[in-house]
């Protein structure tokens, strides 16, 4: 699985597939659940940690396979593995203003979706029109942006598990010039401020109420903080980093210790972002 998360961590799964229809992804999701096999939806693999010892069950990959874009006068439909940066690129290339901020958010329509991402002040809950989704009994359903319960990384989507296949953004006519001035923008602001040069999941916890996670953990001392090949970047010590070669043991290790010296010194409870899968 290091192959295919952006921690570059992980070990082997027992299955991989790859559908390309949304008749696809429910057949395989039925004969798991037949079968009392688990699985597992994966976008592009940010934002995720997976065990050492791998997944026991199915790697259901919806990314490159599952990427359609289509641009209806204000509106982006996309399919759930089409990736956030592409999304923006076709909005700029249609002078549609709103979806900037998520051009370099490190992953797929799926996941931005489930997670209510968001970055530089906005979240998909700005430009989320509707979603389409199979519930748990292999239905699909369109869900309305009234009935999706978008938080603070939440959604009735994660509460419920079930499998983003496309949403409808709802975006609005701008200038070629500014939309791609904001993107340029919001760009060197990641450039000079995140550690893109190593793999990593992203914003490593959540943002604590009335705190930035960041800081609690720079002015606990801890940064460059390392345990094997993880680090807490230097760079901002709200990431993780994979230093080389770094194992899922050694990013959790880091992660519980940094959490413990947080609440030692603050009294504030770090709550990760990044998810864990496998043994």
């Amino acid at each position: 699985m290091k192959k295919h998360t952006t921690f570059r961590i992980g070990g082997p799964a027992d299955y991989f597939v790859t559908p390309h229809t949304c008749r696809e992804v429910s057949e395989v999701i039925r004969m798991c659940r037949e079968e009392q096999v688990p699985w597992y939806i994966l976008g592009n693999g940010s934002n995720l940690l997976v065990s050492d010892r791998g997944y026991r069950g199915v790697i259901i990959q919806l990314f490159k396979n599952f990427n359609e874009i289509a641009v209806e006068d204000t509106c982006i439909r996309a399919q759930a593995g089409a990736q956030n940066s592409v999304i923006a690129k076709r909005a700029l290339e249609s002078e549609l203003t709103g979806f900037e901020f998520a051009a370099g958010i490190p992953g797929t329509m799926g996941g931005a979706v489930v997670m209510n991402a968001g970055a530089y002040g906005k979240e998909m809950k700005d430009v989320l029109e509707e979603v389409t989704v199979l519930d748990e009994n292999q239905d699909i359903m369109v869900l309305p942006k009234e009935e999706l319960k978008l938080g603070y990384r939440t959604s009735v989507i994660a509460q419920k598990q079930y499998v983003v296949l496309e949403a409808k953004l709802r975006l609005q006519k701008g200038e070629d010039f500014a939309i791609r001035a904001r993107m340029e923008e919001l760009k060197e602001l990641r450039v000079s401020k995140q550690p893109l040069e190593y793999p990593s999941a992203g914003s490593t916890f959540k943002r604590p109420e009335g705190y930035f996670a960041g800081k609690l953990i720079m002015d606990a001392g801890l940064r460059g903080f390392s345990v094997g090949g993880a680090q807490v970047s230097e760079k901002h010590c709200g990431f993780v980093i994979n230093k080389g070669n770094a194992t899922a043991e050694d990013v959790d290790t880091l992660m519980k210790e940094v959490s413990r010296q947080v609440m030692e010194k603050f009294g504030v409870r770090l709550e990760p972002e990044v998810k864990r899968l496998g043994e």
